[in-house]
């Protein structure tokens, strides 16, 4: 199908969100390139990376020299946690600022502005007072991001003009209902999972039972927008114990999930063959 305009919709998960990866480079074997792009917490990162112009094996690449090695991984979050005694004993959790995390893991992979990506973005960050989703399209692109990935607990809130903004996923945690009108076929990517029980243990630990609430809450508003539209394609990696913070079993993530590449190539391919 010549012209296909595809629009392409990356959600929040966490480490599970790895499993954008195989979907990306199932685009680049097919040839195809998004006409915009929705991402949503970790998928806003996969989602602006791939429009600046990196291939999904690049993106493979990266992942696993960012992720491959335990110590160093631990030596940079260590360098990144909060050095202030006020920070520690301010009444709040410890958290990290997220776009110290991105500069540290991954800004020398972006593009400093929206402007630069090749393929319009869209990313879904949460107003925090405001109760309510916000799209950001222009502008610094770390600072979205920043915001977009700001999952409560984990990471501090990020000030964007008069806007206190939390993670994406809190109220879209599956963007495809943001991708343009026109876009001939929608692929959404769903990798929220599910809570999954810890060995040996009867209850959840505190964070697994936040965690996990906030899995249950957003597949709950999927669910919601799928009763009144639907992409074209919706995949998601297999269920398994990967939780939000596992971004040491990236390689396992990705073994899992490359079933999804053949899956995208078949769907999609089939609708370009019939579209020609």
């Amino acid at each position: 199908m010549t012209g296909l305009r595809l629009g392409l919709a990356l959600g929040g998960g966490g480490a599970r969100g790895m499993s954008h990866i195989p979907v990306l480079e199932a685009l680049d074997d097919l040839g195809i390139k998004p006409s915009a792009i929705a991402g949503t917490s970790i998928g806003s990162i996969f989602g602006a990376a791939y429009a600046g112009g990196l291939s999904g094996s690049e993106l493979r690449a990266i992942a696993m020299e960012t992720f491959g090695d335990r110590n160093k991984v631990l030596n940079s979050l260590w360098k990144l946690r909060p050095r202030k005694l006020t920070e520690l004993f301010d009444g709040n959790m410890v958290q990290f600022d997220p776009a110290k995390v991105l500069k540290a893991f991954v800004a020398n992979h972006l593009p400093e502005t929206f402007e630069e990506l090749a393929i319009p973005t869209t990313i879904v960050a949460t107003d925090f007072y405001g109760c309510g989703e916000v799209c950001l399209k222009s502008g610094p692109l770390i600072d979205a991001i920043a915001a977009s990935i700001a999952i409560p607990a984990v990471f501090k809130p990020v000030k964007l003009g008069d806007r206190i903004l939390i993670d994406g996923g809190v109220t879209n945690p599956l963007p495809f209902d943001r991708l343009p009108a026109d876009c001939d076929f929608v692929l959404a990517v769903d990798v929220v999972g599910s809570p999954v029980p810890r060995r040996g243990r009867s209850l959840p630990t505190s964070l697994d039972a936040l965690f996990g609430t906030s899995q249950i809450l957003m597949q709950t508003i999927i669910s919601e927008k799928l009763k009144s539209r639907k992409p074209a394609l919706l995949v998601s990696p297999p269920h398994d114990n990967i939780r939000v913070l596992d971004f040491l079993k990236t390689k396992h993530i990705l073994e899992s999930a490359d079933s999804l590449r053949d899956e995208v190539k078949l769907t999609l391919g089939r609708f370009l063959d019939g579209h020609k």
